[in-house]
């Protein structure tokens, strides 16, 4: 069984990265994917400040300038942003509980191929000439007046992409719940569980909204419906609620495992017990409550009213309270402590100031007489990058330096780390500071050019070389991993040498049944404490030695989703094409063939056998 087991680790062909179940590498898949649409997102948003550079400029037509933005949002969000944050959450959680796997590892799999796919397809539409042009929120009355396929591809594509996510919420959400190492009581799970926990219940709620409001757009778009069309008694601010009642609470899912993320990078480079533990799970657990209570927000301006205004005004201040806690505990948690000042620990550093002045200008938004004056400004655009790049995009910087010698058994150049941290850190302010006085000067968002004389000149360039330097840090970043991988020099279990959660007390990259023994769990930061008893392994075990039973890889999750892409481009072209109602056709029976075939399909798993597991514990050293 060894052969076996060897050809399910990390030196795969790509046979095995297609079939794969492994938590692990799933999560590098995530990563793969997001970081590839991270990339296509970026060159989006430097096409974007290349036109706004000058005035007058026609670098690009208004038509395509509407679908580069269109599809700049929709990638950095849905494409990027959230898969890389749950390539962590594959990648750590199960190690942090003391897991072999997830619960569903089939679901897993299945997750990802569907963002992969519903990604690809919302891409392609680059190569149809038919892109979205509605906005990343597609509302509906221009979703219903845009011409051509382009909002079909965003609707079908995120449908896909979307029900991966679901399947992914649910599936960390059971394995949190019933899955964790004895000891282990909730009130010991380290915070980056427990945000993916809260952020897996807020995906729970929050998809299927969308999900509903993707259903009537499309069969709106294709079939005729009238949901949205005020004439036939439809009403387009129907969508408004439906895509904030998700897209507010989407929010807080991209943010909440970035803070988990900082939480576990102030424990290890203060070498301090996270101050206010308790505090920081219930203001997390709030900040997930509050999230679906101030999605009106977003539409102070549409005539709801000053009652629901002014209570969805008192909601959108109330949420800030919890956020001031964390700040608050992160700043007592460094406060006194023997810093170390890594590249994980800068963007933690540099998180904290960055997020602040997003939220102080959430605040000033969520007043509803004075959102009237910045709606649809770039006041509300510098905002939103405060929150989610400041927030969300260092914590996955900050995410990647930190787990990646766990990930892939070597360490990321730490000067060079730093070179990416003070051109991306510099470049981001540079870029979206002058956007909010730029929003004050009375600049509207979505424009793809302004006049000469508008007093708008001085502060686009300057945004437009920030963005020039956000790209350079990145350049950086990705020739930092080519080199990094080339070198392949291999780190031990704890790179950082204060690791205090149970990921950093096993071999780096972990075998891919993570643990030899399932560890006993005896407290909070409980490699700590294992550490300060003299157990130089960090883990108590809580069973023998003993067979491991791990279930097989599947070709099904990718033939699957691959069924569904097909069957997206005959929905769209069934009634133009020849061709379009056979693709529809061969897609479904595609897709329902191998469910069939995941039904029908006995896959018991197989056993690593505890020779073998001795075996490899004998060559590490041993597990004590």
């Amino acid at each position: 069984m060894s052969s076996v087991a060897q050809k399910r680790g990390f030196g795969a062909t790509l046979w095995d990265w297609l079939t794969t179940v492994d938590h692990k590498k799933i999560g590098i898949l995530y990563l793969l994917g997001g970081g590839f649409f991270f990339i296509v997102g970026g060159i989006e948003a430097m096409i974007i400040r290349l036109q706004l550079l000058t005035p007058n400029n026609d670098l690009v037509s208004a038509g395509i300038f509407n679908q580069i933005i269109t599809m700049h949002g929709t990638t950095m969000i849905f494409l990027a942003a959230m898969p890389i944050l749950i390539g962590f959450m594959n990648a750590i959680m199960p190690l942090q509980i003391g897991a072999r796997d997830v619960a569903f590892p089939f679901l897993n799999s299945l997750g990802f191929w569907m963002f992969f796919f519903g990604g690809v397809f919302l891409n392609v539409s680059w190569f149809f000439g038919q892109v979205p042009d509605a906005g990343w929120t597609s509302y509906a009355s221009l979703a219903m007046a845009s011409e051509g396929h382009g909002v079909d591809f965003y609707a079908i594509g995120l449908q896909i992409a979307g029900g991966g996510t679901l399947l992914g919420g649910i599936n960390f959400l059971v394995t949190i719940i019933n899955m964790r190492a004895p000891g282990m009581t909730y009130m010991r799970m380290p915070l980056f569980t427990w945000t993916t926990f809260v952020a897996s219940a807020m995906i729970l709620f929050a998809f299927p909204p969308l999900t509903v409001g993707l259903f009537l757009l499309t069969f709106e778009r294709m079939f005729g419906a009238n949901f949205f069309d005020p004439v036939m008694g439809g009403n387009t601010i129907i969508w408004e609620h439906i895509f904030w009642i998700f897209g507010h609470p989407e929010v807080y899912i991209l943010i909440l495992p970035a803070f988990g993320i900082f939480s576990e990078i102030f424990t290890i480079f203060s070498r301090k017990r996270l101050f206010g533990y308790s505090a920081m799970v219930f203001a997390t657990v709030l900040i997930g409550f509050l999230g679906f209570m101030v999605w009106a927000h977003h539409m102070f301006t549409v005539g709801l009213g000053p009652t629901a205004n002014a209570i969805f005004s008192v909601a959108t201040m109330a949420i800030a309270i919890p956020t001031g806690v964390k700040i608050f505990n992160w700043l007592l948690t460094i406060w006194g402590g023997s810093i170390k000042v890594t590249t994980p620990m800068l963007w933690a550093l540099s998180f904290i100031p960055t997020f602040v002045m997003g939220g102080v200008t959430g605040v000033m938004l969520g007043t509803a007489p004075l959102d009237y004056q910045l709606h649809d400004t770039y006041f509300v655009v510098a905002h939103f990058h405060y929150v989610i790049v400041g927030g969300t995009v260092f914590g996955i910087l900050a995410g990647t330096h930190l787990y990646w010698p766990k990930m892939f058994g070597t360490m990321l150049n730490e000067t060079l780390g730093k070179v990416t941290f003070w051109f991306f850190f510099l470049g981001f302010h540079l870029t979206f500071l002058i956007q909010h006085w730029l929003g004050f000067w009375g600049m509207p968002r979505r424009v793809f050019t302004y006049m000469n004389g508008q007093g708008w000149n001085s502060a686009n360039l300057i945004s437009s070389v920030g963005a020039l330097l956000m790209a350079i840090g990145i350049t950086i970043m990705v020739y930092n991993i080519i080199v990094t991988s080339i070198k392949n020099v291999r780190v031990a279990n704890d790179p950082w040498g204060d690791g205090r959660t149970l990921e950093w007390a096993i071999e780096s990259p972990p075998p891919f049944y993570n643990f030899a023994q399932t560890p006993l769990v005896r407290g909070l930061d409980t490699v700590y404490i294992e550490k300060m008893e003299g157990n130089l392994s960090g883990i108590t075990p809580a069973e023998p030695v003993q067979d491991i039973h791990m279930p097989n890889g599947s070709f099904i999750p990718f033939m699957l989703s691959l069924g569904l892409f097909i069957a997206g481009f005959g929905a769209m072209f069934r009634t133009e094409e020849s061709w379009g109602m056979a693709v529809l056709v061969i897609g479904l029976i595609w897709t329902f063939a191998s469910m069939a075939m995941r039904s029908l399909k006995d896959d018991l798993g197989f056993y690593v056998k505890k020779e073998d597991i001795l075996r490899d514990m004998k060559r590490k050293g041993g597990q004590k």
